[in-house]
C-alpha cells in the first residue's frame, strides 16, 4: 500500500508541477501550528469578494498529497484504485487541453516530517506566504528533534515564495517577526498582524455578543488599517485568537490591491468552518463551544481563556481529550492545561490516557476533585456528562482528531440529526471507524 500510495503522489506532484506552469495561478500558501484552516477559509472568503475564480484546499488537504489533489480539483479518492485512475486522467486532461482553470489559489501547508513543507514549496513557489502562530510548543513536533526544527520547517515556506512577493506574518510572536529577515535577499514585501501596537494591520477591543438569552452568539473587534477603524462581527464562532485569522486575510487582501469597502465585505462573509470554535445549541438550553477538530497546547489556552471570560448562569464545563504528536512534550503539556483549567471552568472532563495528567494536575492545584472525571473513550464521557447538563451550561468541547470528540459534541446537541450539518467528521468514511 505505502508503494502504491508513493506510485500515486508522485504522478499527481509531477501533474500539478506542469498545471501550474501552463495556467499561471496566483499562488496563496498559509502554514504556521495554530490558525492554518481557519486563516486559509477567511483569505478565501476575502478574496472571492474582489471577482475571478478561486479555489481553496478543501478541510485541511495539506499534505504531499492533499496539495495536489486541490491543484487538480479532484477529491482524496481513499482506497478506490478507480478513483485514483480518474483523478491522474483529469490531471492529464488539464494538462493536454485548456481547460477553466482558477485564477487564484488559496492553500494550507502542514508538516508532520521534516521536509514536509519545504518539498512542496520547492515546486508551488507561492506569490504570497502566511505564516500564523507557531508557538514555543507546536503540534506535530512528535517527529522533529526540537520545536526549533519544527519553526524552521514552516519558515520554509518564506524562503521558496516568489521574488518581490508578500510575506506576511503573525506579529504578536517575535519570533515569527525574524522570519522577514530570513528573505531579505528576496526583496519581498513584508506585512504583519495582530494586537501589535506596529503591526501593519491591527486588532483591538474584541467584545463578546450575547443573545436574548445571555448566551453567547459570537464577537467583534475592531480591525485598523492604514488608521482606518472598522467594527467586524462574527457569528457563529467565539475566542480571542479567531480574530487573527480575519486579520491574515485584510492583509492578503490589502496586499491584492482590494479596497476597504470589498475587503470588509469579504470579512463579514466569512463562513466558520465546523469544529473550531463553534457556538452551537446543545440540549436542555445549554450551549456548546465546539472546538473539536483537533488540539495543541497553545490552541487549548486559547479556548480555556475564552471560555474563562464568559458570562455564564449555570456551569462552565472543560471536556478535554488528548493532544497528540507531542513526543517528550506531551507530559508537560497536558500537566500544564491542567493548571490552566483552574479558575476557567467549573466542571472537567478528560479524555485518553494522555489527559488523566491534565486531571491531576487540576485537583493538584485546589480544582474540586468532585467535579473531575476522565475516561478512556468519547463515548463513555458523552454518556457520563449528557446527565449533568442544564440549562445555561457553557460546554467547551475538545480534543486531537483521534480522540473522535465530535462524538460527545454529537450527543450534546439539542438537534443532533442536524449533526451532518454542524459538526467534523460526519462523513460515510469517518461514521465506519471505530
Amino acid at each position: 500500500m505505502q508503494i502504491f500510495k508513493k506510485i500515486i503522489v508522485y504522478i499527481l506532484i509531477l501533474e500539478s508541477k506542469l498545471i501550474l506552469k501552463k495556467y499561471k495561478p496566483f499562488i496563496v500558501a498559509v502554514t504556521g501550528s495554530v490558525g492554518k484552516t481557519t486563516t486559509k477559509d477567511a483569505i478565501y472568503d476575502v478574496l472571492r469578494q474582489r471577482g475571478g475564480y478561486v479555489r481553496k484546499s478543501e478541510k485541511s488537504m495539506n499534505s504531499d498529497i492533499g496539495l495536489p489533489l486541490t491543484v487538480l480539483g479532484v477529491p482524496n479518492a481513499w482506497r478506490d484504485f478507480r478513483g485514483w485512475i480518474s483523478n491522474i486522467q483529469v490531471g492529464l486532461k488539464l494538462i493536454i487541453t485548456r481547460q477553466s482553470y482558477p485564477d487564484t489559489l488559496v492553500l494550507e501547508i502542514g508538516a508532520d516530517h521534516p521536509g514536509d513543507i519545504s518539498n512542496i514549496a520547492k515546486w508551488l513557489r507561492p506569490d504570497i506566504a502566511v505564516i500564523t502562530k507557531v508557538g514555543s510548543t507546536p503540534v506535530h513536533v512528535e517527529f522533529f528533534k526540537s520545536p526549533d526544527e519544527v519553526f524552521a520547517e514552516k519558515a520554509s515556506l518564506a524562503q521558496y515564495m516568489k521574488d518581490k512577493g508578500t510575506l506576511i506574518l503573525f506579529a504578536d510572536e517575535p519570533k515569527v517577526l525574524t522570519i522577514a529577515d530570513m528573505v531579505k535577499d528576496k526583496q519581498v514585501n513584508v506585512v504583519t498582524f495582530g494586537m501589535n501596537e506596529d503591526a501593519s494591520l491591527k486588532g483591538s477591543k474584541q467584545t463578546i455578543i450575547y443573545d436574548q438569552h445571555g448566551a453567547p452568539s459570537g464577537f467583534s473587534f475592531e480591525l485598523v488599517v492604514a488608521g482606518e477603524i472598522v467594527v467586524i462581527k462574527v457569528l457563529g464562532v467565539i475566542g480571542f485568537t479567531y480574530m487573527y485569522p480575519l486579520l491574515a486575510a485584510a492583509a492578503v487582501g490589502k496586499a491584492c490591491g482590494m479596497s476597504s469597502g470589498t475587503l470588509i465585505q469579504g470579512l463579514n462573509s466569512y463562513q466558520p468552518p465546523k469544529g473550531r470554535m463553534n457556538i452551537v445549541h446543545g440540549m436542555n438550553g445549554s450551549t456548546l463551544i465546539d472546538d473539536t477538530y483537533n488540539s495543541s497546547p497553545d490552541a487549548v489556552s486559547a479556548a480555556l481563556q475564552t471560555v474563562k471570560h464568559l458570562s455564564c448562569t449555570a456551569t462552565k464545563i472543560a471536556v478535554l481529550g488528548d493532544m497528540m504528536e507531542l513526543g517528550k512534550y506531551s507530559s508537560d503539556q497536558h500537566r500544564q492545561i491542567g493548571r490552566e483549567v483552574v479558575g476557567s471552568v467549573g466542571r472537567l472532563i478528560t479524555i485518553g490516557q494522555r489527559s488523566q495528567a491534565t486531571a491531576d494536575e487540576a485537583v493538584k492545584n485546589s480544582f474540586d476533585a468532585n467535579m473531575v472525571s476522565s475516561f478512556d473513550t468519547s463515548v463513555d464521557a458523552a454518556a457520563f456528562l449528557a446527565p449533568l447538563i442544564q440549562a445555561g451550561d457553557i460546554i467547551l468541547v475538545k480534543g486531537s482528531q483521534s480522540i473522535r470528540a465530535e462524538r460527545i459534541a454529537k450527543a450534546l446537541l439539542r438537534e443532533p440529526e442536524k449533526a451532518d450539518k454542524l459538526l467534523v467528521r460526519q462523513e460515510k468514511e469517518w461514521l465506519e471507524k471505530k
